[in-house]
């Protein structure tokens, strides 16, 4: 366990204490029954943490719909986080970004042919895709960060913990960023540890495994980020990572996640010079901020390229402003997941059972 993305600031411990009484005055309720969660008579299968931002949700909903789509009827329902729009809406191939959130907004683009809705109450979401007349040939529902929203009772919860800021070493908000206790952790039917290191070796796995011991009846897997060839954003064609080493190209690593410092560790596995340029998750860039990135890109040294990844090249794509040489030099960072220690026959077999079963 790398633990180096985890700050703590004990000043705030008093603060933590407070939102840990509530949080835990939250789950017994719903423990308890006085605050009610449904079950609904369909495969719904939810991707969440406990942390705050970053762990890798999206790619994880992207390896789901990969791996359910060629079989079933797959929707997936957010809460479209920052996006100018309330209530249910439907994505369609031209919905604008604003209306779901760019991360619904990158798997419609990528996945057109399944359900992409969007609505801050899961239950009333979850019934209008089981009733529209458009959606109702639905067979699987993908729930994206509702881990905490218990409303709804997942028959399979998949719970993702980032390696580089595992969940045993941080604290309750706002010291750390955990969102509830770490116990929490036991409502999970599985549990995946996210951004592993390629290489870790076995006394690796066994150290988190300790670290979180899991209940018997949970399984755990490791995934690591695997890296596909840089995409244009503006236009077509693309460049591979070795292209970067090899001409030794200057990067200006633009994004706005949650947490930026592991993509700039993780461009620097190929390029040698890296500038970050970061701006808070989900930030919605301005005509400022393109004049911001126009002088960023002069000063850099040449050859260079400006990177970004594929949930800000949603709120890139319209951005006014951008000089022409920046807009020519732009690349869109994509990745995908892989399931480490040959676990992935294993993880696929167990979630097409769980749909299967529940169908």
């Amino acid at each position: 366990m790398e633990g180096s993305h985890i700050k703590i600031n004990n000043w705030l411990a008093p603060l933590s204490w407070l939102y840990g009484v509530g949080s835990d005055v939250r789950n017994q309720l719903f423990d308890m029954g006085i605050l009610s969660s449904k079950q609904y008579n369909i495969p719904i299968i939810n991707i969440g943490n406990i942390t705050v931002g970053g762990t890798g949700k999206t790619p994880h909903i992207e390896y789901l719909i990969r791996l359910l789509s060629p079989k079933y009827k797959v929707a997936v329902l957010s809460r479209g986080y920052k996006r100018k729009s309330k209530g249910y809406v439907l994505a369609q191939s031209d919905t604008p970004m604003e209306l779901i959130g760019d991360e619904s907004w990158q798997i419609k683009q990528k996945f057109p042919e399944i359900y992409v809705a969007v609505d801050r109450n899961r239950r009333h979401g979850i019934e209008q895709l089981m009733s529209d007349q458009q959606t109702r040939d639905v067979q699987v529902i993908l729930l994206d960060d509702a881990y905490q929203h218990r409303y709804v009772i997942p028959r399979l919860n998949i719970l993702l913990i980032d390696y580089n800021r595992m969940i045993t070493e941080d604290q309750l908000l706002p010291a750390g960023r955990l969102r509830e206790r770490v116990s929490s952790k036991n409502r999970a039917n599985m549990v995946i540890v996210t951004k592993c290191p390629r290489d870790l070796t076995p006394i690796g796995y066994r150290v988190v495994q300790q670290a979180l011991h899991l209940k018997p009846f949970q399984s755990l897997f490791f995934s690591t980020i695997k890296y596909k060839n840089l995409k244009r954003l503006f236009g077509e064609g693309e460049m591979s990572l070795e292209q970067i080493r090899k001409d030794n190209i200057h990067i200006l690593l633009l994004s706005g996640i949650g947490n930026p410092q592991q993509m700039e560790q993780d461009m620097r596995k190929f390029a040698q010079h890296v500038t970050p340029l970061s701006y808070p998750d989900h930030y919605y860039f301005t005509s400022k901020d393109a004049k911001t990135i126009n002088r960023a890109s002069k000063e850099m040294p040449k050859p260079m390229i400006i990177v970004t990844t594929e949930k800000d090249a949603a709120r890139l794509k319209n951005l006014k402003g951008l000089d022409e040489t920046v807009r020519d030099n732009m690349f869109v960072f994509p990745i995908e997941i892989e399931i480490l220690k040959n676990k992935e026959t294993t993880l696929n077999e167990q979630i097409i059972n769980y749909v299967h079963k529940n169908s």
